[in-house]
């Protein structure tokens, strides 16, 4: 299994929640986004079903692709902790939709074979 710890566009995505997450809370978890932003990738790889010869190298470089969606699907999961599953939520007048978790996909295809 990879060493994900090593691969670039996780550390980068780190490094660009960690700055929005200082900016709106000072209490944020860094070892917690880094589980986040390691599940979101592995979940967005799973999704691309590489084929057995796409080589670790080639699989990073097409993952750079999907910067985006990684980070968007692991502040979602990172702001939503402790709300897994939450249909409605109203509080105060105040009331909370997310968007479908699925829909944060949008784009991540898997390679076809021809």
């Amino acid at each position: 299994m990879a060493d994900y710890s090593e691969k670039q566009v996780i550390v980068d995505i780190i490094s660009d929640l960690e700055v929005e997450l200082k900016k709106t809370d000072d209490q944020y978890d860094a070892e917690l986004l880094a589980a986040k932003v390691i599940g979101a990738y592995r979940e967005v790889r799973t999704a691309r079903q590489y084929p057995s010869h796409y080589t670790e190298d080639a699989i990073d470089a097409d993952l750079e692709n999907y910067y985006v969606n990684i980070r968007n699907i692991a502040l979602y999961d990172y702001n939503t902790i402790g709300i897994e599953w939450q249909k409605t939520n109203k509080e105060n007048q105040v009331s909370r939709e997310f968007v479908k978790r699925a829909q944060l996909f949008y784009g991540v295809l898997p390679l076809s074979q021809i």
